[in-house]
């Protein structure tokens, strides 16, 4: 089909880049207790250095926050706070995604395309497939596709041309009611030489002090004072 091959040479493509980065705008909905939808709202960049270097940044409403991992030690400092902890994840982009999301529930801006095996792993339990046919995001023409599993709904709009980046991507969770979304908007995408250098070493320059993972507050996805489950 159609739209499995268009995602699979946006994974290839991605993947075969050695250096590449690019600027977001991401929106994290969640649903209250009186099933009214909020969005919370980041941007930041994202600098990757195949197969182990990554520094991404984060600014919300709420948080500031700086990753950095230099392919043996994860750094994470929060900026609003002057803290900043540390652990040793040695491995690829690969494992840290997976450790991120799984032991610490922390979650990279978009991990899953940053992936080596992107394709795989987003068409795991796909069901369901549409071409939209063409959309514009801002101002570049894309392929519009849309994808259905069993657990989440997700879109994703990737560039014409022989740079098939994504444009956008939207994913909606079937497991909650109301059905909310995780939105990203990519721009200024670059590759090789074009990618400015960046510090994955931390280097303390703020005197941040330094704590322990679990202690490390106000840095996700949610504002402190959001509380998760059934309402009080």
């Amino acid at each position: 089909m159609d739209a499995k091959r268009l995602v699979k040479a946006m994974s290839e493509f991605l993947a075969a880049q050695q250096a590449l980065s690019f600027s977001y705008d991401a929106t994290l909905e969640v649903v209250t207790p009186e099933d009214q939808i909020l969005g919370l709202a980041s941007s930041g960049k994202v600098v990757v250095n195949r197969p182990d270097k990554i520094h991404a940044t984060r600014a919300g409403g709420f948080a500031d926050v700086v990753m950095s991992f230099d392919g043996k030690t994860l750094t994470i400092l929060g900026k609003n706070l002057n803290q900043y902890t540390q652990v040793e994840i040695p491995g690829s982009i690969d494992h840290l995604v997976d450790v991120l999301r799984d032991k610490y529930g922390r979650p990279l801006p978009a991990a899953d395309l940053l992936l080596s095996n992107s394709y795989d792993v987003l068409m795991e339990g796909v069901e369901d497939i549409k071409d939209l046919g063409s959309g514009v995001i801002g101002g570049v023409e894309c392929d519009s596709l849309a994808f259905r599993s069993n657990e989440v709904d997700w879109q994703i709009w990737i560039a014409h041309g022989d740079k098939p980046y994504p444009c956008r991507y939207v994913i909606t969770s079937k497991r909650v009611p109301n059905g909310p979304s995780y939105s990203i908007q990519f721009s200024d995408w670059k590759t090789g030489n074009a990618v400015t250098a960046a510090g994955f070493a931390f280097k303390n320059t703020s005197k941040a002090s330094k704590i322990k993972i679990e202690e490390l507050k106000g840095t996700g996805d949610l504002p402190e004072h959001f509380t998760t489950g059934e309402k009080k």
